[in-house]
């Protein structure tokens, strides 16, 4: 009670108040804590096809999977006095989500028919899996934005670049733009239409607090800490390797089932 006194004395609040609501208040439950029944809502097709509530939900996950490492990520951008161990703490949390991503493509690569799917995702186009922002953010909050450059144009960007030209240097802009005539694809716009201010706004946010800011502004000796090393190197594996691999090889067995390859419901050449 004294503990409890203090919390409410510290925000100005009168203690008898919150105690009567507490008795007044009723117990939680599992489905309205964690929301089952709007969770459960949010499965809508577009076919008839059953396969297709598989490729929802799958990809409804992934959103949820992204959500918990950003959440993880942002822990790290904002700790204050961070040390090695918090660090690769997250680190391997984050690395875990992105596992579980990985191993979970078998849900796309043996829980689908391919001519279900083959049909199915016509109905979905032009949308795309390209279009997720919050793979987008995690990115972002990553690395270094020049690291995110196009190869092609990185000479000609630097610190001092405006963010809304960085951004149109982006390395998965050329996925829906063609630079020779500045056209871009309907997803590419629709997905700018959508995000393209709130991209630019989490760019600067997390400009010097991502990830890989946060280990060089630490202490020589805990940037040589093997435990965070071998954390960020895992991690590193894990996004850029792993999972973009598993990534491909699902697509590759949906896409290369005919004699030429199909193209994405998006539009870009996901075979480069």
């Amino acid at each position: 009670m004294e503990q409890l006194a203090e919390k409410y004395q510290l925000l100005d609040q009168d203690l008898n108040t919150h105690l009567e609501g507490l008795l007044h208040s009723k117990p939680i439950n599992y489905w309205d804590y964690i929301q089952t029944d709007a969770l459960l809502s949010l499965q809508t097709q577009q076919t008839l096809f059953p396969d297709e509530m598989v490729f929802i939900m799958y990809h409804q996950v992934n959103e949820l999977l992204f959500k918990m490492m950003l959440w993880e990520i942002q822990q790290i951008s904002y700790k204050e006095n961070l040390t090695p161990t918090f660090f690769s703490e997250r680190l391997l949390r984050v690395s875990r989500y992105f596992d579980m991503l990985t191993s979970s493509f078998q849900i796309m690569t043996q829980g689908m028919e391919v001519e279900q799917y083959l049909k199915f995702r016509n109905t979905l186009a032009p949308a795309s899996g390209f279009q997720s922002a919050q793979y987008r953010k995690i990115e972002f909050a990553c690395t270094d934005l020049l690291q995110l450059i196009d190869a092609r144009f990185r000479k000609t960007i630097d610190r001092d670049t405006p963010y809304s030209h960085a951004f149109e240097h982006l390395y998965w802009q050329a996925a829906g733009k063609d630079y020779h005539t500045g056209k871009k694809s309907y997803t590419l716009s629709q997905f700018e239409a959508k995000y393209r201010k709130e991209f630019i706004r989490f760019m600067k946010e997390y400009n010097t607090i991502n990830i890989y800011a946060r280990f060089l502004d630490l202490p020589k000796e805990a940037r040589e800490d093997d435990a965070l090393v071998q954390a960020m190197r895992h991690l590193d594996h894990t996004i850029n390797i792993t999972w973009v691999m598993a990534h491909y090889n699902t697509a590759s067995k949906y896409l290369n089932h005919g004699k030429e390859p199909e193209k994405a419901t998006g539009g870009s050449e996901w075979a480069k």
